[in-house]
């Protein structure tokens, strides 16, 4: 099969299940990921919690789970990458990394996060994003329509042009409280980051705790117009 072939196919698929879906639960969307993929699909954590491995690993207990290591975390979201590899024995963490190590990159262009933010979110997500996503017909991310006013229309299930895959978010429709509520009920792990008020983590020098009152994702490079790393928008 060629790539356009396929890549026709998988929007297709994209398309009918955008509407076939539009009201699905996470659990079903989730169903239908595993029954359409099989194992080609990927769950994508930035390791601020583990709810979207929670609940992947109930239809796929040996999921692959993305984690964008841009050399930037904290170390908590480190720890907490480790901490659901032990709780999650059978999955597997697919760590994406620049192909700059972090003083390869400062010697060459200086602290770009400060002078260039777009472009260090270019070389340390977005590149390694596609170059793992072309690995795969899915990916599968923990977006919700709460967490800002950019993402206020996130489908479940929609096609990913710009990465060429199809695109699940399982909890697009989760309110603040659902999503608590689930982390309580299940014992999910949790970011320690987040019990002291970083609503939406992401890289260390980029993120700060939101100011009362705003989204969650207000903290992520405060005092710029940027509000998007660039891997959903």
């Amino acid at each position: 099969m060629t790539t356009t072939t396929r890549t026709d196919e998988l929007r297709a698929i994209a398309e009918a299940a955008s509407v076939e879906l539009a009201e699905a639960t996470a659990e079903e969307a989730l169903a239908w990921t595993a029954r359409t993929f099989g194992e080609n699909w990927i769950v994508a954590s930035n390791m601020q919690d583990a709810v979207l491995i929670d609940l992947a690993t109930k239809v796929r207990p040996d999921v692959d789970v993305l984690f964008l290591e841009t050399g930037y975390h904290f170390a908590e979201t480190i720890g907490t990458r480790d901490a659901v590899a032990t709780v999650y024995p059978e999955i597997t963490i697919v760590n994406a990394e620049a192909e700059q190590s972090v003083a390869d990159q400062e010697a060459e262009f200086g602290k770009l996060y400060q002078t260039e933010p777009d472009r260090c979110c270019f070389l340390r997500k977005v590149v390694p994003l596609r170059r793992t996503l072309a690995n795969y017909d899915c990916w599968v991310t923990g977006v919700r329509r709460v967490d800002a006013p950019t993402r206020a229309n996130t489908p479940i299930v929609q096609w990913d042009e710009r990465n060429g895959l199809v695109k699940v978010n399982p909890i697009a429709p989760w309110s603040d409280e659902e999503f608590r509520r689930y982390i309580d009920e299940h014992g999910v792990l949790e970011n320690p980051l987040v019990s002291e008020g970083y609503l939406s983590i992401g890289c260390a020098p980029c993120t700060s705790k939101p100011l009362p009152g705003q989204d969650p994702r207000s903290g992520r490079w405060a005092g710029k117009t940027k509000t998007e790393c660039g891997l959903h928008g």
